[in-house]
């Protein structure tokens, strides 16, 4: 469900929220009823169900804050997304530098500091025991709830990523910050259970809730901090790899070359195809190019090309970790590779590069 859009960013409602927002009503409304004494069945379902929305609006306000710094940062957001019980900002690309990913992670946190801190003052101002200071109550609890337990030092949370940054900045390796935070992660989600199982055994008055919420979020840390560490490998550059070792020689021809002229001249290489004024009209796509050959061998290689676009142009000195990165986040199938000057140096092929990330060398 679309609920509206920030800087074009949409912010979306995932089924499951409704899920985890149920069971927050479900296993919170007992607990209404000791923290409000002589308060009704009507009454503690009510502030149940207002507290599962105070809870998401709170998990979005903190989603907000990661959404509006990143886009600051000149970092892409793909969407903001509410989730069972938590939220989902989807950074387009990582960040380039510790310390924006670390300003990214803070963000959040910070927000949800900022509202409880907010609710607390609100508490002076409401009458004491009533269901409006509950209410009240309900909102700051929710939203130190929400930056305490993001704060944690494990990924996916956002102390996760903060321990990443600080890893990172300190080694110069990305990956070396990511295996420390998963690390945590691990921790996190045991320590979770650990505390979930301490409710069941001491017969805390929360003893339900805390089952229920520890053991969801700890499956959702655990599960995130797999999806991170698999998403590292797959970014690491091999040791050792040179993008010059990937390149596919590049070929210049006439845009308006015959594609079949075009095609037999390529012969594996890459062909940037220039018009008449020097500018390039794109890099001959073979598979196009075939099928455009098979019905009129004569026409304008042109038309088989595919656009040259800023996101698909390499510089040959760009680090490794940022060059696939940038194949696995566009949509092309080949990017030219330019060296410092400009000039074309070569065409990488996605398929080459999965094969070197893979231990495997292109053929």
């Amino acid at each position: 469900m679309l609920l509206f859009r920030v800087d074009g960013v949409p912010v979306l409602l995932a089924p499951s929220w409704w899920v985890g927002s149920l069971l927050v009503v479900v296993l919170y409304a007992p607990l209404v009823e000791r923290l409000l004494p002589g308060a009704g069945p009507v009454t503690s379902w009510t502030l149940a169900a207002a507290f599962a929305v105070l809870l998401g609006l709170s998990v979005l306000a903190h989603e907000l804050g990661h959404c509006v710094v990143a886009l600051r940062l000149g970092i892409p957001v793909r969407r903001l997304r509410l989730f069972l019980l938590g939220g989902l900002s989807e950074v387009a690309r990582t960040p380039r530098k510790p310390g924006q990913e670390g300003l990214v992670a803070a963000a959040g946190p910070v927000v949800s500091v900022l509202l409880a801190g907010i609710c607390a003052l609100l508490l002076l101002a409401v009458p004491e025991g009533g269901a409006a200071w509950l209410l009240v109550a309900q909102c700051a609890v929710a939203n130190l709830a929400v930056a305490v337990f993001n704060l944690l030092p494990g990924l996916p949370l956002d102390g996760g990523r903060m321990l990443r940054a600080g890893v990172w900045a300190v080694t110069g390796t990305r990956s070396t910050g990511t295996k420390a935070a998963v690390f945590g992660g691990g921790a996190v989600a045991v320590g979770l259970l650990v505390w979930a199982i301490w409710g069941l055994a001491s017969d805390s008055d929360d003893k339900w809730l805390r089952l229920g919420v520890c053991v969801v979020t700890a499956w959702f840390v655990a599960m995130g901090a797999s999806a991170e560490l698999a998403a590292e490998t797959r970014r690491g550059w091999p040791d050792g790899l040179e993008l010059a070792d990937l390149v596919r020689p590049v070929l210049q021809l006439p845009a308006e070359s015959p594609v079949s002229d075009a095609l037999a001249a390529s012969a594996g290489r890459g062909v940037v195809l220039v018009r008449a004024d020097g500018v390039a009209a794109g890099l001959l796509d073979a598979t196009a190019a075939e099928r455009l050959a098979a019905q009129s061998p004569q026409s304008p290689a042109e038309l088989a090309a595919e656009p040259i676009r800023a996101e698909s142009v390499l510089l040959l000195s760009e680090p490794g970790d940022d060059i696939a990165e940038r194949v696995r986040e566009t949509a092309a199938w080949q990017f030219l590779v330019v060296d410092d000057e400009g000039r074309p140096a070569g065409v990488l092929r996605r398929e080459d590069l999965r094969a070197a990330m893979s231990g495997r060398r292109p053929a």
